[in-house]
């Protein structure tokens, strides 16, 4: 016998996300979904067993420990295994935030698929949620609570696969590039860097060596030394100053990694600039 336990949620209080339903099931073989078209979000996390998820023209083999993101407007259709069912639950949800929310997290746009080791957690989560059955005030405010602390658990180890089962580097990468360009003009190293998109170091060099065809520590010393450039062209802060405010704590070593850039020092660089300016 099939047991599932699901949740309606009728009120909806909060406009940037807010929950629709939410559910478990421990499926019985071959059981299905669809071909079917959803008006809110609505992410799967499978406990134990296998299936298959099928989503715009591409068909996903899922198994514990990994879970797929179904999108609004989208036609899609899943299957448990007809010798090893799965057992899942889900969120329903929707909200004026909710594809900002997962694109920080790195799903949606086609990356609908991902692996979590939190599946517990979550679960516990849901059923919590599923605690909170009558529509009070009180317990609308608990729901929304609950929500939030599902995508935050999701988003702790959170590994996004792409249609052929990589991983979802890029994004790691471009929270990176977001915390160099938001940070250069500190005192940050690699390892701060790695340390904030939580991946260690040694990956971060790899995913960026194969993004950006270059390192973590030469993107930021290539946005520091570009910044440096503009600075010396549109103000006339000193040399040293403009050093400070690119990150640089010792004018000597800013001197010497302009120059290995651009050819010439800061001086030079700046005077020649403005020579050729005021020839115009």
């Amino acid at each position: 016998m099939e047991n599932s336990y699901i949740l309606q949620a009728k009120r909806r209080q909060f406009s940037d996300l807010y929950l629709c339903f939410c559910g478990y099931e421990e499926c019985l073989p071959g059981h299905s979904f669809g071909p079917a078209v959803r008006p809110n979000y609505i992410i799967h996390c499978i406990l134990k067993g296998k299936g298959i998820y099928h989503a715009e023209g591409a068909t996903y083999e899922l198994g514990a420990g990994q879970g797929f993101l179904i999108e609004p407007g989208v036609q899609t259709f899943y299957q448990a295994s007809q010798t090893d069912p799965w057992t899942y639950l889900w969120i329903g949800f929707d909200g004026i935030r909710a594809a900002e929310y997962l694109a920080g997290m790195g799903l949606g746009e086609k990356r609908l698929t991902y692996r979590s080791s939190h599946g517990n957690q979550l679960y516990k989560i849901v059923q919590n949620m599923l605690e909170h059955n009558t529509y009070t005030a009180a317990n609308q405010f608990m729901l929304e609570g609950l929500l939030y602390e599902f995508f935050s658990t999701l988003a702790e180890d959170l590994d996004v696969m792409s249609s052929c089962g990589a991983s979802g580097g890029s994004l790691y990468v471009r929270r990176a590039v977001e915390f160099i360009q938001t940070n250069y003009v500190t005192p940050i190293r690699v390892t701060d860097i790695a340390n904030y998109v939580c991946i260690n170091r040694s990956y971060l060099y790899t995913l960026f060596r194969k993004e950006l065809n270059m390192s973590p520590q030469e993107y930021l010393s290539n946005c520091r030394l570009t910044r440096a450039a503009e600075l010396l062209l549109i103000t006339d802060l000193s040399i040293e100053s403009v050093a400070f405010s690119c990150g640089y704590s010792d004018p000597l070593v800013f001197s010497k990694a302009f120059k290995a850039k651009n050819g010439k020092t800061p001086a030079r660089y700046r005077q020649e600039r403005l020579d050729g300016n005021s020839k115009i």
